[in-house]
């Protein structure tokens, strides 16, 4: 049956069975620097990432934001450079997909874009930033990401830049000042981001910058992929008090399906540091750097065999973390993201093909199917509308 007729039957059918499925939207899939430019990266094709095309349409993932990262380096203007080079990579891949595949996938730049391409029967795709670094200190940046379609902002990644503080230092910024938060700079970007309609993350942020970010903002806050600090005290994870906060500005918390979040495991942090440290030295190189040395075959062997010795978090660990977030923020304020091809995975939702064991585990427990239908999307999109709706019309 063809997307397009499954979507047809979806509106003229009851809800009940199939027809009943939630319009599912992942806040959080990385793309490698080559996508779209390599033929194992070609997203029409059957590939090695977790998300391709093929298996978004045959696991129903209907929607998702793909990310332009980039790797934190110096706050130097060669290193912004580099940044901006990165970024422009991913754009030119995004829209290298679109328009190979039209007939599958289209840009959604709002809510309304997004369901539209869910009635005609194709996927959506949406575009976020990951690093307000790639920005430079330049307000006017920000302006061309949103005309080249990004819809949110990522403020930070690991470690810090102009805009905040991280909740984990880099070697390339250093230790930043103790209770440093958003900068003056920062403030500005989340005022512009407030006018151009495009939604503030904050995932990655250390606790204060969280804090300063919700307090500037004018619109509501998103996290995009992050966990619960209560179930694992991992600093990216967020703790109560920033739950509420953001839930207070009327946003939404994505939790995230990423195994070091999920469930604390001390021995493959230490299985996956050690590997690290000898692919880095059998290359040459001080340190591992993702860079240049994510691809290489000693890595990606190495990483297949620790995923068998340590299996990584289940769906049970993933609800978990759901069910805590909906407790504090409330059911209206949490939905769902994968972090999928940036390290995301676990065993039951291994990549886009194996949505739809999310939505059962779901349902096992006990969540009904309007509150599924908010955390897969629903929330979200609401956000981003109420965002869009509050932005001052400067977008052009």
């Amino acid at each position: 049956m063809s997307r397009t007729l499954a979507a047809a039957l979806a509106l003229a059918l009851p809800m009940t069975g199939w027809a009943a499925e939630p319009l599912t939207l992942d806040t959080h899939v990385d793309i490698p620097r080559t996508y779209m430019q390599e033929p194992r990266f070609d997203a029409g094709e059957d590939t090695e990432l977790r998300v391709d095309l093929g298996k978004m349409e045959r696991g129903g993932l209907d929607a998702a934001f793909f990310i332009i990262y980039v790797e934190q380096g110096p706050l130097t203007a060669e290193g912004y450079a580099a940044a901006k080079a990165t970024a422009e990579a991913r754009y030119e891949g995004i829209e290298a997909m679109l328009a190979r595949y039209p007939d599958r996938i289209r840009y959604a730049g709002s809510p309304a874009e997004v369901r539209r391409n869910h009635t005609d029967g194709v996927l959506s795709a949406s575009i976020g930033i990951e690093n307000a670094y790639s920005l430079g200190r330049s307000l006017g940046a920000l302006d061309a990401a949103w005309a080249r379609g990004a819809r949110y902002l990522g403020l930070t990644h690991v470690g810090h830049n102009a805009v905040c503080t991280s909740s984990s230092p880099h070697e390339a910024t250093g230790e930043a000042p103790a209770g440093a938060g958003l900068s003056g700079f920062g403030r500005s970007l989340v005022l512009r981001a407030n006018q151009l309609g495009m939604m503030v993350d904050v995932s990655h942020s250390s606790d204060q910058c969280v804090r300063d970010a919700v307090a500037a903002s004018r619109a509501p806050v998103i996290a995009s992929h992050s966990g619960a600090h209560a179930l694992v005290q991992h600093p990216r994870n967020l703790n109560d008090e920033l739950l509420r906060a953001i839930a207070g500005t009327g946003g939404v918390v994505q939790v995230v399906a990423y195994t070091h979040f999920l469930r604390a495991d001390p021995e493959r942090e230490a299985a996956e540091q050690a590997l690290k440290d000898a692919v880095a030295r059998q290359a040459g190189d001080a340190a591992f750097d993702y860079k240049l040395h994510e691809d290489l075959p000693a890595f990606q062997e190495g990483l297949a065999r620790i995923e068998a010795d340590y299996p990584p978090a289940s769906l049970e660990d993933f609800m978990d973390h759901v069910e805590h977030v909906v407790s504090v923020a409330g059911i209206d304020h949490v939905g769902l993201a994968s972090d999928f091809d940036g390290g995301g995975g676990i065993t039951g939702w291994m990549d886009a093909s194996e949505t739809p064991n999310v939505t059962a585990a779901l349902r096992e427990r006990g969540f009904s199917e309007a509150d599924i239908g908010k955390l897969w999307s629903g929330n979200l999109l609401r956000v981003w509308g109420e965002v869009l709706a509050r932005a001052d019309g400067s977008n052009g």
